[in-house]
């Protein structure tokens, strides 16, 4: 690769101030979320038009030069890490809502459209984007896309797969690509479901056409304390089995439950040692007839206090304090370790008793916070990473959670990603000709392995890390440094 060559090419796609080069300027896009692994970029550019995200694919494809798109870094896997001496776009200016059709109830938007954004603009129609993550005030729809992100209603409305019906796209050879539509009923192959989730590997969205619904006529939040993680866990198992339908099932325990308190005074109940929030929405005659079914359900499950959100103020409170669990629980430790592996529901308890077991064992507290309808675990393991050999023992515990995970019938991830983080695990779940079927269908797109390289498949260069010693991959015998 002839670098000068490259970033003139550059240089002639974007002024100085969005193509940046100098240590001090790509120094703060050396990581994402998983702030534990970093590589820096040869350069980043900042694009804020399609046509300019094209023409940076296209220069790399020419040079041969790997490329990362990235939107607001929210990864908690290492997929939108960059790539040691290659090229990050980020795609945050790429941010226009482009139109809303009611009638047709969508939205077509760019990458860089944060989340919520897209319900704002459509609440004047009484609709709204259904997918909701916990980072849905900063994470863009670009990496909603990447990841297959869901959300604490992804029980009842699904995830982000079942909300996109048409990605414009630029493959990494530098070919624009239309997949999918306007429509509500596909035609043949579904590319658009192979695009989302892919990390990624197959180039760059420019632009998403969503499906919007409509806003739910009525909610009904139901909040549970319990002195136990496991009987939160076998109420949730309770409520499914009932055939209810909530738009939403979350627990989270003694930890996160401090942490949220103390970011956002959700005024929970005191000494909890899990809390579940459940929420029903629908039609108004609909939603009050299974409201009863369900408080029948918790009254019966053990939970030692319960309490009905009596308004919007009181039942937005409630989802303050999940929604800030993540971010909240920096205040309990320097860092941690997100978790994302799923278990069955019907798993949920055992599971729970697993994790605490788990961290009793390694003397490594952990905070539990998830998307119980769907069995998405998201133990937040904490550490201090500057006590030597901290992040090692963190990272050893989440190993034994994930392959906790496929013993129990589960996956190792529901919406963050394999990313760089569980690269050692894929392997562990798929058998070695899927694992070679996923990537010969990269291949075909990417010969070249220049979109995103190194991520979500074992083996490759393994990015820049801020602690010495062993990377996971070595020690499961993937790669090798020597």
């Amino acid at each position: 690769m002839a670098t000068s060559e490259w970033l003139s090419s550059l240089a002639e796609i974007y002024p100085a101030d969005r193509l940046l080069t100098q240590p001090a300027q790509v120094t703060p896009y050396e990581s994402d979320a998983l702030t534990a692994y970093h590589s820096r970029p040869a350069a980043v550019v900042i694009p804020e038009t399609a046509d300019e995200v094209i023409a940076t694919v296209r220069a790399c494809y020419r040079f041969g030069v790997p490329f990362v798109a990235r939107g607001s870094g929210t990864s908690l896997s290492g997929a939108s890490l960059p790539i040691k001496d290659g090229l990050l776009i980020t795609l945050n200016r790429l941010n226009r809502v482009l139109r809303i059709d009611p009638q047709e109830r969508i939205a077509v938007v760019e990458p860089g459209v944060i989340n919520l954004d897209v319900s704002r603009a459509a609440a004047p129609y009484g609709l709204y984007y259904a997918p909701d993550p916990s980072s849905q005030s900063v994470c863009t729809i670009g990496g909603n896309i990447a990841f297959n992100s869901g959300g604490a209603h992804c029980l009842k409305y699904g995830m982000t797969s079942n909300h996109v019906l048409g990605i414009k796209a630029v493959l990494p050879d530098g070919e624009v690509v239309q997949l999918g539509g306007e429509s509500q009923e596909g035609v043949g192959p579904d590319l658009v479901g192979l695009y989302v989730g892919s990390e990624g590997l197959f180039g760059v969205a420019l632009e998403i056409t969503l499906r919007l619904v409509p806003k739910p006529e009525k909610f009904r939040t139901v909040l549970a304390a319990y002195d136990s993680l496991q009987k939160a866990g076998d109420a949730v198992a309770q409520v499914v089995a009932s055939g209810l339908l909530p738009g939403a099932i979350e627990i989270m325990d003694r930890l996160a439950i401090q942490a949220a308190e103390a970011a956002v005074h959700a005024n929970y109940p005191a000494g909890a040692a899990a809390l579940l929030i459940v929420e029903l929405d629908g039609e108004s005659q609909q939603v009050e007839e299974e409201f009863k079914r369900l408080k029948a359900i918790i009254e019966a499950s053990g939970a030692y206090e319960i309490r009905v959100a009596q308004d919007d103020a009181d039942r937005l409170r409630i989802w303050k304090g999940r929604k800030s669990a993540f971010s909240a629980v920096g205040r309990l430790s320097p860092d941690y370790l997100v978790n994302d592996g799923v278990v069955p529901r019907g798993k949920l308890g055992p599971a729970l008793a697993e994790i605490e077991r788990l961290s009793g064992e390694y003397g490594i507290r952990v905070a539990n916070v998830f998307h119980a309808g769907d069995g998405n675990l998201h133990p937040l393991i904490l550490y201090n990473g500057r006590e030597p050999g901290a992040l090692e023992r963190a990272e050893k515990l989440a190993g034994e959670i994930l392959e906790m995970c496929i013993r129990y019938g589960g996956s190792i991830t529901g919406e963050h990603g394999i990313g760089v983080e569980k690269r050692a695990y894929l392997p562990r779940m798929f058998n070695e000709q899927d694992v070679e079927a996923m990537r010969r269908v990269r291949l075909a797109l990417d010969p070249a392995e220049l979109s995103n390289r190194g991520k979500m498949f074992p083996g490759g260069e393994v990015p820049s890390l801020k602690f010495s010693g062993p990377h996971p991959l070595e020690r499961a015998g993937v790669i090798s440094r020597e």
